[in-house]
């Protein structure tokens, strides 16, 4: 059986924007939830600005994690979070935003035993407006340990320029949230992505690094996290210094510190495999999924021998090849993709060498979202606006933030 590479659930993956001149100058909006003692701060790593929830929430009470599980390499923006013991759903309101344009929205969670009681996070569910993101249940995607951080992204057309992230409570612990981040994307990516759909990451990943590091902004514009998988045993790192030249009509825009890296199986006649189990939730009891292929040729083929790298890729049992002959491109940065969402208990992508091929296939990188409806997201937020004027105007205290613009549970 050929070696998988299996794909990491990575649970990626918010605060609230009170005032309208929250976001920088690329239109990044980027909080800090429950952070306390400072208005803002400068992430080392990336350079962007961090702002506290201070002023943008009603409710909720801001907690720092428990010091034992704060360390070196954790983010500082999960060193704190806010907790909201009180109410059924506490919202929290996003703006300024651009009406008709793509965003990708992040939260960021991280118990850390914020509450000394020592116990598995809670579960709860997210929504974006009036509609289901996503459950948040940390102890049973990756593992129980509290200092586990779970991210959770997705991306959507907005239809107004204010956007509310929510968390509910359904009756497994107190919801509590870490970070929340807001970018927008091109409107030309990800054409899924529409005022009736959006899409709900299950991993992004970058196959072959070096390093082992996670890339996002300022490699990627959108500042999207590409996580590290290599696995030595079953696959060899490829790797180039060299510039990528870009797809003039690319869809999803990888980094080029991304496509400089990539994997080929350590047998010469093995496959890549990626393989998955569809997420089922009782608001998506069978979840369709989209796959994105990145593909950059990395090195130089000797035409006088008739080196070839020709491979099909193969979903599950078909017979049929999922996408057929392809040959990347030496140093250009390429992709494949699924037009249309698919619908299957679980997925194996194998990307196998055609019969001409004298090389292995490689793969650069590749992303895996569930599709998400999102046709009521602007059907109630004119009244979010609207109402979230009428609070400032009046300096209104309470925390009525969804209460017209979200569905009775």
């Amino acid at each position: 059986m050929a070696p998988r590479l299996w794909l990491l659930l990575l649970l990626v993956a918010g605060g609230l924007l009170q005032a309208r001149a929250q976001s920088d100058n690329k239109g990044f909006i980027s909080i800090d939830c429950g952070l306390q003692g400072e208005e803002s701060y400068i992430d080392e790593e990336t350079n962007l600005v961090y702002v506290s929830d201070a002023g943008f929430t009603d409710a909720g009470t801001n907690y720092n994690i428990s010091a034992e599980y704060v360390g070196p390499r954790l983010s500082k923006n999960v060193h704190s979070l806010r907790s909201f013991p009180d109410g059924e759903r506490n919202c929290y309101t996003l703006q300024p935003l651009v009406s008709g344009h793509k965003y990708l929205i992040r939260a960021t969670f991280l118990y850390g035993n914020y509450d000394g009681l020592n116990r598995r996070p809670a579960t709860f569910d997210l929504y974006i407006g009036v509609n289901f993101w996503t459950a948040v249940n940390m102890s049973s995607r990756v593992s129980k340990d509290q200092g586990d951080t779970m991210m959770v992204e997705a991306l959507i057309v907005v239809l107004d320029d204010v956007v509310q992230v929510c968390l509910v409570n359904t009756g497994g612990g107190t919801p509590f949230i870490s970070g929340l981040e807001v970018r927008p994307v091109k409107m030309s990516l990800y054409p899924h992505v529409t005022a009736a759909l959006g899409l709900l990451l299950l991993g992004r990943v970058n196959t072959g690094p070096i390093d082992q590091t996670i890339i996002r902004y300022p490699d990627d514009p959108y500042d999207r996290l590409w996580y590290p998988w290599f696995d030595p045993t079953n696959y060899a790192e490829m790797s180039t210094t060299e510039s990528l030249t870009a797809n003039t009509k690319d869809l999803f825009e990888a980094p080029m510190a991304v496509m400089q890296t990539a994997i080929t199986p350590q047998n010469a006649s093995g496959n890549l495999e990626i393989y998955w189990a569809a997420e089922t939730q009782p608001n998506y009891p069978t979840p369709g999924y989209i796959a994105i292929f990145h593909f950059a040729e990395l090195q130089v083929l000797d035409s006088s021998n008739a080196e070839l790298r020709q491979f099909n890729i193969y979903l599950n049992d078909y017979p049929d090849p999922w996408h057929a002959g392809y040959t990347p491109d030496y140093l250009y940065m390429n992709f494949i993709y699924s037009k249309a969402a698919s619908r299957e208990s679980s997925y194996n992508f194998s990307i196998e060498a055609t019969a001409d091929s004298t090389l292995p296939p490689i793969l650069n990188a590749f992303e895996v979202f569930s599709v998400i409806p999102t046709t009521n997201l602007g059907t109630d937020f004119q009244d979010a606006s609207a109402a979230m004027t009428i609070k400032d105007k009046y300096k209104v205290q309470k925390n009525w933030m969804g209460a017209r613009a979200f569905p009775k549970l």
